[in-house]
């Protein structure tokens, strides 16, 4: 297990919100950067290179969307850049335009989804995801939304076609968020799970770690695809407990 912790998370992961609890943001706050950048940026490098077939994916038809939300966060995370990056962390990654999935993998601390539409329904068409949280991109690659969705016992049929409409109503340039609110027993940040193999969910006074997601949701202006993209941000539980009951 590898324990890679952040110290905060930039909204109250525990207040309740009712499904899809989606909200208006902005483009200047669509990526997010935290203090656990230099390690979480180790384990995407390490699991792209040691489980590449687990955590990237890509239809031929998500090519061209693939290249426009690498071209969108190369213009604003790293502003400027031609053919080269100087990570935060010190490290230089090279813009690979030939395999954008794998460089963007190497540029943020998202992992970044690719939606289209097929017929009446959103499909996963790409991904780069290396922080699943007890969810198999190889299960889920080129299914729509509801089968996505399928193991979430409260995503049931009317919040499905709340989500879509969501989806079809997703307008570029005005993003949407919502997170989540996980407890884990380990914070390991790659966990794939089957859903033949559910997580036993276990009550947060039994557990040591919060894992929080922050999810947002953009569509990309030339290719029209909806891009998921999602922030993993894992705390012990003492100090969630403490942003509850500040002294």
């Amino acid at each position: 297990m590898t324990t890679i912790l952040q110290t905060s998370i930039p909204y109250d992961p525990l207040s309740p919100r009712p499904l899809p609890g989606i909200q208006p943001t902005s483009m200047d706050n669509w990526l997010h950067r935290d203090d656990a950048f230099a390690a979480q940026m180790q384990r995407r490098e390490a699991l792209l290179a040691e489980r590449r077939a687990d955590v990237l994916a890509l239809d031929p038809g998500a090519e061209a969307a693939a290249q426009e939300v690498l071209n969108l966060v190369l213009s604003h995370a790293y502003p400027g850049s031609v053919d080269r990056v100087i990570r935060a962390d010190g490290q230089e990654v090279l813009i690979n335009r030939a395999h954008p999935m794998d460089t963007l993998c190497r540029l943020v601390q998202e992992d970044i989804c690719i939606l289209q539409k097929r017929g009446d329904e959103h499909v996963l068409t790409g991904a780069i995801l290396c922080f699943p949280a007890s969810w198999s991109l190889s299960e889920k690659f080129m299914r729509p939304l509801v089968d996505i969705h399928v193991p979430v016992a409260s995503y049931d049929v009317n919040i499905a076609r709340r989500v879509q409409r969501l989806f079809d109503g997703i307008q570029p340039g005005r993003p949407l968020w919502r997170f989540n609110a996980l407890w884990y027993e380990d914070a390991e940040l790659h966990q794939p799970r089957s859903t033949r193999e559910p997580r036993d969910i276990k009550d947060p006074g039994e557990t040591r770690y919060l894992r929080s997601e922050r999810q947002t949701l953009l569509r990309l202006p030339e290719t029209q695809a909806v891009i998921f993209s999602i922030h993993t941000y894992v705390l012990e539980a003492e100090q969630v407990h403490k942003m509850e009951n500040p002294a």
